[in-house]
């Protein structure tokens, strides 16, 4: 039986896997630095196919948003559309030529998404030995998504659980640890190497799909990663952590006295990259139609100064 995880195993286990100071005081990157330009010219010689796959799920009003923590699907409007030019809006632009313009409001993290390194923080820190004041109503001073403007581009990982136990999805609160995840990839003959980016195939999404309903989905139980998997991350490099779910990790959260434990541990003192609500399946098929689980994978943010997350489009090249 496992040992009891309270906030004080997060703070031991955060001082023993963590990466502050590792590129020096003004580092905002975090392990994103384990992508070397020598990791991306290798990535770069993996794709066969020429195939690009999505792994962003629609931002619409669709998604998977039900208000909870403040958060709601995207609202797209027009702010100039062929009804305005027909009504003669536009009559002062000469020759007939007409346009449409449309705007968007949603929060960062509404949909397929990172969170930045200025997301999580505990004993008024966050990473490389910030102060949370840092983070104000104008956004994060430091340690903000656009310190990853340059791109989140290197070899990605997929890891296909429920392919790998033989099941649609994984149930609510099945928590991966460390040894599932070395056997799900020896068993797709795929070797981790420092600087990979890990995406985490649960079927939760899937399932949400299937039976077209989010219950539970942003603010219930999920399978995902138990926090025993922090040490597993950090001694193997990893640059980014993404899933299918909302949180990435397992929930319940396995720790009795606080939130996050995975998220306050591997982003917070390790400096990892976590990508949420990514859409996995098509890229699940196309990995095992060929029995190929690494591809080239590039998913730079959206430059928003301060912003502690940022939509994305994530895009696996094949």
């Amino acid at each position: 039986m496992s040992a009891r995880i309270t906030q004080d195993t997060v703070r031991e286990w955060g001082r023993r896997y963590s990466n502050w100071g590792r590129w020096g005081p003004d580092d905002e990157k975090g392990a994103l630095n384990f992508i070397t330009p020598a990791r991306i010219l290798a990535a770069t010689a993996l794709p066969r196919r020429g195939q690009v796959v999505s792994c962003a799920l629609a931002f619409d009003e669709h998604g998977p948003q039900n208000g909870f923590g403040g958060r709601h699907n995207p609202i797209h409007y027009m702010l100039s559309h062929g009804g305005d030019a027909l009504a003669g809006a536009q009559d002062y632009l000469p020759g007939g030529f007409r346009y449409a313009d449309d705007a968007v409001t949603m929060p960062l993290q509404c949909g397929t998404q990172w969170d930045s390194l200025a997301h999580v923080y505990y004993d008024g820190r966050m990473y490389n030995d910030r102060d949370m004041r840092l983070v104000t109503s104008r956004g994060a001073a430091k340690n903000g998504i656009e310190a990853a403007r340059h791109g989140v581009v290197g070899r990605g990982i997929l890891l296909d659980f429920p392919r790998h136990l033989g099941v649609a999805w994984l149930e609510d609160g099945h928590a991966i640890r460390p040894e599932d995840l070395d056997a799900c990839a020896e068993a797709q003959g795929v070797a981790i190497e420092s600087g990979d980016i890990l995406l985490v195939r649960t079927g939760m999404l899937a399932r949400c799909l299937e039976r077209k309903s989010w219950a539970g989905y942003c603010d219930g139980p999920a399978p995902g990663l138990s926090v025993h998997c922090a040490g597993w991350l950090h001694e193997r490099e990893i640059a980014a952590i993404c899933s299918d779910t909302a949180a990435v990790e397992v929930l319940p959260s396995e720790a009795e006295d606080c939130v996050g434990p995975l998220h306050m541990i591997a982003l917070r003192n390790s400096g990892i990259l976590f990508g949420e609500i990514f859409a996995l399946d098509e890229l699940a098929r196309a990995c095992a139609e060929d029995r190929r689980w690494a591809f080239l994978f590039a998913a730079p943010p959206l430059p928003i100064t301060g912003a502690v997350g940022s939509p994305i489009n994530p895009l696996a090249i094949r």
